[in-house]
């Protein structure tokens, strides 16, 4: 028989979440920490627990027939331990923390991530334990945020885990080139360039109060209706998205104020009335400043967006404000409120942190990203994040050389000067007689 040590330490490797168990006896409350909690059966609803026999604890649920499982957050540590009874002389274990009851009359922590109510069905013998099989009569997902993991027996949270796979958006190029007077063809021939290395490119901004008649590479745009490469056109009203629907554009992208919770409700708004759209294939709504604004204010908008017919949320980090701890603080609650919406990042290269934001971001859940080729906004570089994500075997279907050679070029010939970057690397003229209006 293997030794009572070598089966604890090999224990101790098997990662768990943490829960705190309740009952209740002659109208006074009990709980305590614990790991051993499984489900057991859908239909109908059963979870188990395991508990010693030499636990005091283990007489009192014997005793009441009913119990509570409280799953705890990843920051709720201090609860675990008071729970755990590893705070010292502690008068009530309940005090500092608000509880409901359900069916049995069990206490049910309100702050977990989620809580079950149960009878006792079934009661087996397990060696120096007893598995209580129980009925779940009540339960309640009251949080969406990380776990509190139990693991070589400390408390923690998920390990950092980079994805096998990650997408990139430029949402900078063409605005960036527009603003600074290249020509149309050439606007177009460069975005053109970068779709096809497998990047969507943002074609066009309409809510300037512009239209994609009046934009000066709108011939170039229509001429490209039958391609596959993905496109995308930034919107603010049904009227537009048809535009660019219309044009062959069937990516949208809406704008909402992270700092103002009517922009955000309004922008939610608009991707319900769109997820009725016909040809409107993706609806991506942009959360300015997401960085900048309370933790709260932005998870909370978060929420809304998740609930609307967005099929991504873009957290912009508009001003410049992420830091790899607020990266990191933000998306530990972020990626798991949005959830199935999955998340993208838009971040800027201030302070040459965008990058150490990119793998703060990737080891939190995000692999999808909004970049601009060159950095020519301030944002993180299409070029620099495709190079990181090869060192990292992260895979994407970026043609990281092509993109090498379009940066280059538009170093060596920025925009403005006689000469505009081409697929091949050869110098095309432009002409700037009639400079192109910022988008």
């Amino acid at each position: 028989m293997v030794e009572a040590s070598t089966f604890r330490d090999v224990l101790a490797q098997w990662p768990s979440g943490v829960t705190v168990v309740t009952t209740v006896v002659d109208g006074v409350r009990h709980g305590m920490t614990a790991s051993s909690f499984s489900s057991v059966s859908l239909d109908p609803p059963l979870v188990s627990i395991c508990l010693d026999r030499r636990l005091y604890s283990h007489g009192l649920v014997e005793t009441s027939g009913v119990f509570g499982i409280s799953v705890l957050a990843k920051d709720q540590a201090e609860v675990a331990r008071r729970f755990a009874g590893m705070t010292g002389d502690v008068g009530d274990r309940f005090d500092g923390e608000t509880w409901s009851t359900a069916a049995t009359g069990v206490p049910l922590l309100d702050s977990a991530l989620g809580w079950l109510d149960c009878r006792i069905v079934h009661a087996y013998p397990g060696g120096d334990h007893t598995i209580f099989v129980g009925e779940v009569l009540a339960g309640h997902a009251a949080r969406r945020t990380a776990p509190l993991l139990f693991h070589s027996r400390g408390w923690g949270q998920f390990a950092d885990v980079l994805p096998d796979v990650a997408t990139l958006a430029d949402t900078g190029l063409v605005s960036s080139l527009a603003a600074r007077g290249e020509a149309g063809d050439a606007v177009h021939r460069t975005a053109r360039h970068v779709r096809r290395s497998g990047i969507r490119v943002r074609v066009a901004d309409l809510t300037a109060g512009g239209s994609l008649q009046t934009l000066p590479w709108a011939r170039e745009i229509a001429g490209d209706a039958g391609e596959t490469y993905p496109r995308s056109a930034l919107v603010e009203s049904a009227v537009q998205a048809r535009q660019a629907i219309d044009r062959g554009i069937p990516v949208l992208e809406l704008r909402a104020d992270g700092r103002d919770p009517r922009s955000v409700e309004r922008a939610a708004i608009l991707a319900r009335e769109l997820a009725g759209e016909d040809g409107a294939e993706g609806r991506v709504v942009i959360l300015e400043d997401a960085f900048a604004v309370a933790g709260e204010a932005a998870l909370g908008a978060i929420d809304v967006l998740a609930h609307s017919g967005a099929t991504e949320i873009c957290l912009d980090d508009t001003s410049g404000a992420a830091t790899p701890l607020q990266v990191r603080s933000l998306l530990q609650d972020a990626v798991g409120i949005a959830r199935p919406v999955p998340l993208r990042l838009r971040l800027r290269d201030k302070d040459r942190l965008g990058l150490v934001n990119v793998l703060t971001a990737l080891k939190s859940g995000v692999h999808h990203f909004d970049t601009t080729l060159g950095g020519l906004d301030g944002a993180v570089a299409t070029e620099d994040l495709v190079r990181l994500l090869g060192t990292l075997d992260v895979d994407t279907p970026a043609d990281a050389a092509a993109l090498d050679r379009l940066a280059r070029r538009l170093r060596e010939h920025p925009p403005g000067s006689t000469t505009s970057p081409s697929p091949n690397g050869v110098s095309a003229s432009t002409a700037h007689s009639t400079p192109m209006p910022s988008l």
